[in-house]
């Protein structure tokens, strides 16, 4: 879908190879789960930064880089861009995840952090925000229902998404499809297809829309639009919409983008991003 919700790299894209330079050990390292691994780096505010499917920190190089003054704890899921699936290996993927990332904030001593997350990420990212655990919530480029990005319904994708999912992991041409499409898309080498396809199935059957309303901080979403100016209308009509429920959140189109945002536009969305974390 060129220019549209989802550009030329879809829902597995990611950008760049895991995140490199200076690191504190101090509490990522300390921290053990079979679900994710965070990395943290810099000092000051504390913001977690969620990537998407199939990506690794990486994704988010051109943010630590640019802004200093917080401290980065950089998630990372297991099963994506080359670490080992472990415990996302079998059974469902996103709500594991998420209480995970909740447990590493408790676990580190973090009091209500910025919590930035896209695609996937997005969704984990509005998870914490209904637990009660972030001073404010951004989404790049996600709508609440996983399903909606794609154009369907919770209710009339999750049966398509089950079958899928066992079309991707329960067969060998499945199988070798997947690993075909995570093989050519940018920044998600070395991920697990089923631990993708059973993300998707997951994004596909889960919709925050009716409980946006819960999320009692402030909320951020930014979104891509493509340069045809017909769809651009189009695709903010259906984020509107979407967010509805949470009447006080700052919807931000960022164009001509695709999926990855900061990748595209990386000053437009570091400008947004550095708003966002003073309470503009």
């Amino acid at each position: 879908m060129t220019d549209g919700l989802m550009d030329r790299r879809g829902l597995l894209c990611g950008a760049g190879a895991l995140a490199a330079g200076w690191a504190m050990p101090a509490l990522g390292a300390d921290f053990a789960s079979r679900r994710i691994m965070v990395t943290v780096r810099g000092s000051g505010r504390d913001v977690l930064l969620i990537p998407g499917l199939a990506s690794g920190p990486g994704i988010w190089n051109g943010v630590t880089g640019q802004m200093p003054g917080y401290r980065w704890h950089l998630v990372h899921v297991r099963g994506f861009a080359g670490l080992a699936a472990d415990a996302n290996g079998s059974g469902p993927v996103v709500q594991p995840v998420a209480d995970e990332i909740a447990r590493y904030i408790a676990a580190a001593g973090l009091r209500r952090p910025a919590v930035v997350g896209h695609s996937m990420g997005g969704t984990l990212a509005m998870m914490q925000g209904l637990k009660g655990l972030a001073s404010r919530v951004m989404v790049v480029d996600m709508l609440p229902a996983g399903a909606a990005m794609v154009g369907g319904t919770a209710n009339g994708m999750g049966y398509l998404a089950d079958q899928l999912s066992q079309y991707f992991t329960g067969t060998a041409a499945g199988r070798r499809y997947l690993a075909q499409i995570v093989a050519q898309a940018p920044g998600a080498e070395g991920s697990n297809p089923e631990v993708i396809a059973t993300a998707l199935r997951d994004l596909a059957n889960t919709d925050l829309g009716p409980q946006l309303g819960r999320i009692g901080v402030p909320m951020s979403v930014v979104y891509a639009v493509g340069a045809d100016q017909a769809q651009s209308v189009e695709i903010t009509r259906r984020f509107r919409a979407a967010y509805a429920a949470k009447k006080d959140a700052k919807l931000m189109p960022i164009g001509p983008s695709g999926h990855v945002v900061m990748a595209d536009q990386p000053t437009r969305f570091n400008a947004a991003l550095g708003n966002f974390l003073k309470g503009v």
